[in-house]
Parts: structure tokens; C-alpha cells; sequence
């Protein structure tokens, strides 16, 4: 099966928002979006994702804010910033932050595709490098693939989604709200009882190879995913369920 791109999209118009998630999500993509920019950046941090589409008047944190901050972290995912902030300085004052490209509003959404498949190109060399290793448990983001000890794990989107993000932040816990805003986005059928299912759904499998260790429970915080020893100071607040 392809690999479908993942593409964060993010916008506080609403009709914006669910048209590009259809369009999009027509195309081929995988999609989750974010209302604001506080949301976007939790999101956006993980480098979970291929593309970001970038509004700038975002309640919370403008959407050059999030840039700047996705930069100064070294997240290099290519954004395409899409505001109707049509003026030279506003498309140079992006584009000087790091945004890879400028689409002002109204847009054709043709011409919007074509962009996000040219960032995909763009970042896919860069992306093929990146590897996430806890131990013998391997997280390829090139190919959205994970093994461990070189047998392969077969996961869903949305287990390989909850498996990246934990891993991306290997050694620290991550909460379940922070898990439903990076995963899930604005869908609003989404629970933090989603997150624990998909999280044992996650667990299972990996217990199926042997890796059953590797994403443990934090107590009253959220999950951890670990390839060794956990820090002591955590205590007996970490299970592995």
C-alpha cells in the first residue's frame, strides 16, 4: 500500500479548514488539522508530518510565531503559509522565518496541490534520513514503517501516528491530551478514551514481537515510551499498562 503524506493543516476558519481536509484527503493525503496556533506548534513539534499548511491570524500564537518556534526547535517540515495577508512585507516576513512557500487567500485549491506535492519532493530526501531508534524498535518516517529487531510491525495509520509521537519524544510523557490535539486534531468524535484504545491496540502489537516494554504508563500523567531503564525519579508512578 502507498504511503500517504501527512499534512497538517492549520486555520481557525472552519469551512477552510474541513474543505482542505476533503480536498486534500481526495488527493491521497492523510490530514489533521488544528484551530490554533498553541495546538499547531504541540502538533508541529513532533515532526510527525510531511507538509504543514500555515495560516498567520491564528487565536493563541500567530502563525509566524509557530514558524519561528518550529525553526529555533529544528523542525524542518516545509510549511506553505495561506493567509489573505496579501502584502510583499507579509510574504517576505514568512518567507524570511522559514516558510518554504506563500499562497494568498483566496487560492486555487489546484495550485494549492501542486505546492504541497512540490514540498513533498522537497522533503522527502531530507525525510528518508530520519530514523527513530529506541533500542532493537526502529521508526522509519521515510516509509511510515516500524520494526523491531528487524521484524516488521504492522500498524494502522493511527497506531503508527500514536507510535511516532511517543517516540519522537522518547525518555518524556506525553500526555493523553497532548496525544488527541497531535493525533486526532479538531475531529470531534475524538476522547481521551480514544487515545487509551489506541494506545492498547498499539501495545498488543508490539507485545506480538517482543516489544512489549517499550510504551509504559505514567500515573496520573500520560505515556512514555522508553528503549532502557526509566528515569527513578519517575518512580512507582510508571507501569507498563
Amino acid at each position: 500500500m502507498p504511503v500517504r503524506p501527512r499534512v497538517l493543516v492549520v486555520d481557525d476558519e472552519v469551512g477552510v479548514r474541513r474543505a482542505l481536509e476533503r480536498g486534500l484527503a481526495a488527493e491521497g493525503m492523510e490530514v489533521v488539522s488544528a484551530a490554533d496556533g498553541d495546538t499547531a506548534l504541540r502538533a508541529a513539534l513532533t515532526g510527525a508530518f510531511d507538509v504543514v499548511l500555515l495560516d498567520i491570524m491564528l487565536p493563541g500564537l500567530s502563525g509566524y510565531r509557530v514558524l519561528q518556534r518550529m525553526r529555533a526547535e529544528g523542525v524542518r517540515t516545509p510549511v506553505l503559509m495561506v493567509s489573505a495577508k496579501d502584502g510583499e512585507v507579509d510574504q517576505a516576513d514568512g518567507l524570511d522565518l522559514g516558510a518554504d512557500g506563500y499562497l494568498v487567500k483566496p487560492f486555487s485549491f489546484v495550485v494549492l496541490v501542486a505546492q504541497v506535492r512540490a514540498l513533498l519532493r522537497r522533503g522527502s530526501a531530507e525525510l528518508a534520513r530520519r530514523r527513530l531508534r529506541l533500542g532493537e524498535l526502529v521508526v522509519d518516517r521515510a516509509v511510515r514503517e516500524v520494526s523491531w529487531a528487524g521484524v516488521p510491525v504492522p500498524l494502522s495509520p493511527r497506531e503508527y501516528a500514536v507510535l511516532d509521537v511517543l517516540a519522537g519524544r522518547a525518555g518524556s510523557v506525553v500526555t493523553k491530551d497532548e496525544l488527541l490535539r497531535t493525533v486526532w486534531g479538531d475531529e470531534q468524535a475524538a476522547t481521551r478514551n480514544a487515545v487509551e484504545v489506541y494506545v492498547g491496540y498499539l501495545r498488543r502489537k508490539l507485545e506480538a514481537v517482543g516489544a512489549g516494554e517499550v510504551v509504559r504508563t505514567v500515573r496520573g500523567h500520560g505515556y512514555l515510551a522508553s528503549a532502557g531503564d526509566l528515569d527513578a525519579s519517575l518512580g512507582p508512578a510508571v507501569k507498563r499498562r
